[in-house]
């Protein structure tokens, strides 16, 4: 009987709610396995008396990440971490798009403003603002070349509290064909879904946004699952991943691009996508028993 931890975290009043923990320890309970959520920052626990530590809901690490990234290093250290630390530390930085760009990868073109870079904003088109390190579109905003005294403002904000600061162009195709995140587990194509444009005109940076507005069952298309999969195979020091979600979007010229690969701590969306609940749950027990 494996014993396999689900890590989540202190949920607050207003923090969104992991609805796949559920579906996930009822399944693994079903299948035979000893499972329970624990929450990664909990001092008491003793990692060490699992067989596997799933990273699922650690949804509060953007506030804490070289906290966050000791942990993974520790607890990989004492038993099986999925996904890895070393995938963790490189995962939790957004400016691995930069890498997976240089490799090949179809990426959003991407810049960065590290705090005391002068703000070089688009004055062509519209764009977006976001940190490096960020979840649930946390201080990220949409703007228009007109806006930049308020794009600086958000800037001053990000680079006063040591944010490193993404800048992308805004995707018009976004508005029409939305963000489709593929889901892989144990290496193989799971489910995809697709939901709507979550930055509007106008909302301000600071201001809580719906994560995934419009959610729906998506069939991706061959040319979305091998963006994907070049997206995976560019993970440096070629890693086992229990999971991934490879989140994508149409480029200017039509095609699919990676807009984030998410191996941390990603929405699985099992609730909408009920029939993989058993194949995700064979993949967390083969992991634990390998």
């Amino acid at each position: 009987m494996p014993h396999i931890a689900l890590a989540t975290y202190r949920r607050g009043p207003d923090g969104p709610e992991d609805r796949d923990l559920p579906l996930l320890l009822s399944a693994l309970d079903g299948a035979g396995a000893r499972a329970e959520t624990v929450f990664w920052d909990d001092p008491d626990v003793d990692w060490a008396s699992f067989d596997l530590v799933v990273i699922r809901s650690t949804w509060d690490y953007t506030l804490r990440v070289a906290e966050f990234t000791a942990w993974a290093e520790r607890c990989g250290k004492l038993t099986r971490l999925a996904n890895p630390a070393p995938v963790v530390r490189w995962n939790t930085d957004k400016r691995y798009l930069g890498e997976l760009a240089a490799a090949g990868v179809p990426t959003v073109p991407t810049g960065y403003l590290a705090p005391g870079d002068p703000a070089e904003l688009p004055e062509d088109r519209e764009y977006v603002i976001k940190p490096t390190s960020g979840a649930g579109s946390r201080y990220a905003a949409r703007y228009a070349p007109g806006e930049r005294a308020t794009a600086v403002r958000h800037l001053e904000r990000m680079h006063a509290e040591g944010l490193t600061a993404m800048v992308q162009p805004y995707l018009k195709a976004i508005d029409v064909t939305g963000e489709r995140p593929l889901l892989f587990f144990g290496g193989r194509l799971v489910h995809a879904s697709r939901k709507k444009a979550v930055l509007t005109p106008g909302t301000p940076y600071d201001a809580r946004k719906t994560a995934h507005p419009g959610l729906e069952v998506w069939q991706p298309t061959a040319a979305e699952v091998a963006v994907a999969e070049r997206a995976l195979a560019a993970v440096p020091g070629d890693p086992a991943l229990l999971y991934a979600r490879v989140d994508l979007v149409d480029g200017d010229d039509g095609r699919p691009c990676v807009m984030e690969l998410e191996l941390v701590e990603p929405n699985l969306f099992l609730w909408l996508h009920p029939g993989s609940v058993p194949v995700v749950a064979a993949e967390i027990l083969r992991a634990a028993s390998a």
